[in-house]
C-alpha cells in the first residue's frame, strides 16, 4: 500500500467522526413542539390564569355598573355622555359591552398583561437558570427567540378573545340582545354584529404586537423579569401619557397606541378603512424594529445561566 493510500485510509475515521459530531440542524416538526411546549407552559402558569381573570373581570363590572345605574332610573352613559365608548348603548343591547369593554382593557389592562407576558420571556428564563438549558436543544437562539414571541402573539389573541367571550356572555345575562345599530346609523342583525365584534376582537389582538415586540426586546437586556415587566408597563403609561399632550401632536401619529381606538372604525358602514391600515402598518413597523433589535442582542449575548 502506498503511503498517499494509508494517509487516506487514516484519515477516513477521522472525517467521519467530524461528519457524524457536526450538529443537526432542527426539524420543523421539533420546532413546532417546542412552541406547543412553551404555550402550555405559559398558560399553565398561575400568573398567566391571574391575568386572564383580571381580563374577564373587568366586562363584569363594566356591566354590573352600568346595570345598577340603569336601575336607578339613569342612562348608561352617566348622563353627561361621558364614560368609555358605545357605553350609552349597552342598556339597549348587550353586544356593545363587548365593544365598550374593548375600548376599556385596551388602553391599559390588555399590554399590562402583554408587558409581563412578554417581559418575563426570556429574562424570566434566565433569572431562573433554565435559558441556558434550552439553548443545549437543537433550536438555537433565532427559533427559541421566534417561539416565545409567537407564544406572546397567542397570549395577544387570547387575551382578548377572554374580555369579548366574558363581555358578550354578561351583556346575554344582564341586557337584550338584538339588531345592532351602527355608527353610521345602519342597523344590522345580531349575527352579522358577532362577526363584527370578532372582527374587532382579532383588530384590538393585531394592536398589540407592537407592545409584544417592546417587551420582548426589553426581556433580552436583563436577567431580571421583574426589571423588564416593569419597564414595558412603565414605557407604556409613559407613551399613553405623551399621545395625550396637545403639544406632541406631531409626534403622536408615530407613537404606538395613537391609533388602537381605530376599531370603532368596524362599526361603521361602509367601514372605514384609513386609520386601521394606519394602526396595523404602524404595529408592523414596531414589530419589525424592536423584534430586529431584539433578535441582534439576544445572538449576541453571553448566556452564563
Amino acid at each position: 500500500m502506498s503511503q498517499a493510500e494509508t494517509s487516506q485510509a487514516e484519515s477516513s475515521p477521522a472525517e467521519t467522526t467530524q461528519v457524524e459530531a457536526a450538529p443537526r440542524r432542527p426539524r420543523p416538526l421539533w420546532s413546532l413542539g417546542l412552541l406547543r411546549s412553551e404555550i402550555t407552559t405559559t398558560f399553565r402558569r398561575w400568573r398567566t390564569l391571574a391575568l386572564l381573570a383580571v381580563l374577564a373581570g373587568v366586562p363584569v363590572l363594566v356591566g354590573v355598573a352600568v346595570r345598577i345605574e340603569t336601575g336607578r332610573g339613569r342612562s348608561g352613559g352617566g348622563g353627561g355622555g361621558g364614560g368609555p365608548a358605545f357605553i350609552s348603548q349597552v342598556t339597549n343591547n348587550g353586544l356593545f359591552l363587548v365593544f365598550t369593554s374593548l375600548a376599556v382593557t385596551l388602553p391599559f389592562f390588555l399590554p399590562m398583561a402583554i408587558g409581563v407576558i412578554a417581559g418575563d420571556s426570556i429574562a424570566g428564563e434566565a433569572h431562573g437558570g433554565t435559558l441556558r438549558y434550552l439553548l443545549v436543544a437543537p433550536a438555537g437562539r433565532t427559533r427559541l427567540l421566534l417561539v416565545k414571541y409567537a407564544t406572546t402573539l397567542t397570549f395577544c389573541l387570547v387575551g382578548t378573545l377572554t374580555v369579548a367571550l366574558s363581555a358578550l356572555a354578561t351583556g346575554a345575562l344582564l341586557f337584550p340582545l338584538g339588531e345592532v345599530t351602527l355608527l353610521s346609523g345602519t342597523s344590522i342583525s345580531l349575527a352579522e354584529g358577532l362577526l363584527r365584534a370578532l372582527a374587532i376582537a382579532g383588530a384590538v389582538a393585531l394592536s398589540l404586537i407592537g407592545v409584544a415586540a417592546i417587551g420582548l426586546f426589553l426581556s433580552t437586556l436583563t436577567t431580571s423579569g421583574i426589571a423588564a415587566m416593569a419597564t414595558t408597563v412603565g414605557l407604556l403609561i409613559t407613551v399613553q401619557i405623551l399621545d395625550t399632550l396637545p403639544q406632541l401632536a406631531a409626534v403622536q401619529p408615530y407613537l404606538f397606541p395613537h391609533y388602537w381606538l381605530s376599531f370603532a372604525d368596524l362599526l361603521r358602514d361602509p367601514v372605514y378603512w384609513d386609520q386601521l391600515a394606519k394602526n396595523f402598518g404602524l404595529q408592523a413597523l414596531y414589530a419589525a424594529v424592536f423584534g430586529t433589535a431584539a433578535w441582534a442582542r439576544f445572538t449576541t449575548r453571553d448566556i452564563t445561566a
